[in-house]
């Protein structure tokens, strides 16, 4: 990964978003964007907030959270670490 959030931001690699529901499959454009992903970089905190998620927690966060980009191919959302709303444990 050659991307590394600043300060107290994280960057989530999203869920892919639910293709059918009980055997209905959902056309691109009624597809809700997930709410859930994976964090993929993590910045070093600040001085006021240390950073208390690491690479690998998987996260619950906002609809509207974080900005989107999109890295080789890839969409990402990056966001501060205080969008994220739960980390999700196994």
């Amino acid at each position: 990964m050659n991307i590394k959030p600043l300060a107290d931001r994280v960057l989530v690699l999203p869920a892919p978003a639910e293709e059918k529901i009980g055997g209905i499959i959902i056309p691109d454009t009624a597809k809700e964007k997930p709410l859930h992903g994976t964090i993929v970089a993590v910045g070093n905190g600040t001085k006021d907030e240390e950073m208390i998620l690491k690479e690998g927690d998987e996260v619950l966060y906002g609809k509207y959270s974080g900005n989107e980009l999109e890295f080789e191919g890839t969409k990402y959302l990056m966001m501060r670490q205080s969008d994220v709303l739960a980390r999700i444990d196994k």
